[in-house]
């Protein structure tokens, strides 16, 4: 399977100022990317986002190994 699906789900760090973290497979894996050198804080909402991310990224990663 070749396409390369992401996933950005919006956070903020320590600081309060925004950020992203991503999500994405590679060779069959669930990738995820935090802000560099930060902590995420996410609201209630963007913790659905992550899990529905991570659900979608497990799928597409399952998909790849058949």
């Amino acid at each position: 399977m070749n396409n390369h699906r992401e996933w950005s789900i919006t956070c903020r760090d320590v600081a309060g100022r925004r950020r992203d973290l991503t999500v994405f497979v590679r060779q069959g894996r669930v990738v995820l990317v935090a802000p560099p050198g930060e902590t995420a804080v996410l609201a209630p909402l963007d913790v659905g986002r992550l899990r529905a991310a991570l659900r979608d990224a497990v799928v597409d990663a399952s998909q790849g190994e058949s």
